[in-house]
């Protein structure tokens, strides 16, 4: 048995915490950074045992409070884990939790996500747009929307295209691109196979960017995958959210649909969007439709959805053009004042 004296920092710490509870751990882990939060969870993640005599040198108490010198038998990894999640900030948390039960700390992937923008654009600018997408799939969507901002215009819409293609990626994939970064920014590559791209990571992504980018790029990508931009348009924003634009943005899109879209769109919408439209047209108009509602029978749900979409992309161009704003979009959600 090694001597308290023999052990390293973050195993000393490991080992009192372990003795003094969740409860008092989850506080300590609050006021510590994250990479001591994961230091010393992986070291709790390796202990079931803690032998009573380094106890007693590490906590003086420890005999009284267990009353014995039997040692402490516990699951180290279930206690790490409940620390972690037992603070205020799930976010946080749960971050710190898939980072350490993936054991990334000190990959090249995550040390991107720690440096400027600029920095990371100028690292991957020359590389192949697959690698690039890659490696951004891998990153949190703030960060990754910066650093396609620093990025040259044409190659956003190829890097956002490939990111929305990627799938599972393998783990000799991941460890064959930190190779290639660990000269310049890290050490050693991961074990797990990880889901880090997709049509989902891409909508994620976009959201972040500013007003603007996000259409210049989706223009690219209809150029490449129609279908795929469509698939995105339709996550980013849909019919149900022109609730949330305001009477005037909502009369300029109307005058941009016809009566018969707008009838069939509204065949499968809820009250609050009804409701929302018949407010911005004549009270005339608004009978009509309704009248026309009632009357029409059976329709396919894909021509319906078609057609709430023909009118999310007037809505898109619109706001594109300065006409309208949607509220929560582009730059992060800003605020109207």
């Amino acid at each position: 048995m090694k001597k308290a004296k023999h052990l390293s920092g973050a195993k000393k710490s490991a080992l009192l915490l372990l003795c003094l509870g969740e409860e008092a751990t989850a506080k300590i882990f609050e006021t510590l950074d994250d990479s001591e939060v994961r230091e010393i969870s992986r070291c709790m993640m390796e202990i079931d045992h803690v032998d009573p005599n380094l106890a007693r040198e590490i906590l003086e108490e420890f005999k009284e409070a267990r009353g014995g010198d039997v040692g402490v038998y516990i699951r180290g990894d279930e206690f790490a884990k409940h620390a972690i999640l037992g603070g205020d900030d799930n976010e946080r948390a749960q971050y710190l939790l898939d980072q350490v039960s993936s054991g990334i700390e000190g990959r090249p992937l995550e040390t991107i996500s720690k440096m400027h923008p600029r920095m990371v654009a100028g690292l991957l600018e020359h590389e192949h747009p697959q690698t690039v997408a890659l490696i951004l799939s891998t990153q949190k969507e703030d960060h990754t929307s910066r650093v396609l901002a620093e990025l040259p215009d044409d190659l956003r819409g190829e890097i956002m295209y490939r990111i929305a293609k990627i799938d599972n990626v393998s783990p000799d994939v991941i460890g064959q691109i930190e190779a290639a970064l660990q000269r310049e920014v890290g050490v050693v590559a991961g074990k797990d196979r990880k889901q880090v791209g997709g049509i989902d990571k891409v909508v994620e992504i976009l959201g972040k960017m500013e007003k603007g980018a996000d259409q210049i790029i989706l223009t690219s990508i209809e150029a490449a995958d129609p279908d795929m931009a469509e698939e995105i348009r339709r996550r980013m924003f849909t019919f149900e959210d022109l609730a949330l634009i305001d009477g005037r943005g909502m009369q300029a899109i109307l005058r941009e649909v016809s009566t018969d879209m707008l009838t069939l769109a509204l065949k499968t919408a809820s009250d609050p969007i009804k409701d929302k439209i018949f407010g911005n047209i004549s009270q005339r108009a608004a009978d009509m439709i309704a009248e026309d509602l009632e009357a029409m029978g059976p329709r396919k749900l894909s021509e319906v959805e078609a057609m709430q979409m023909e009118v999310v992309k007037v809505a898109m161009k619109l706001e594109e053009e300065g006409t309208v704003v949607i509220p929560g979009r582009g730059g992060g959600g800003d605020e109207l004042v």
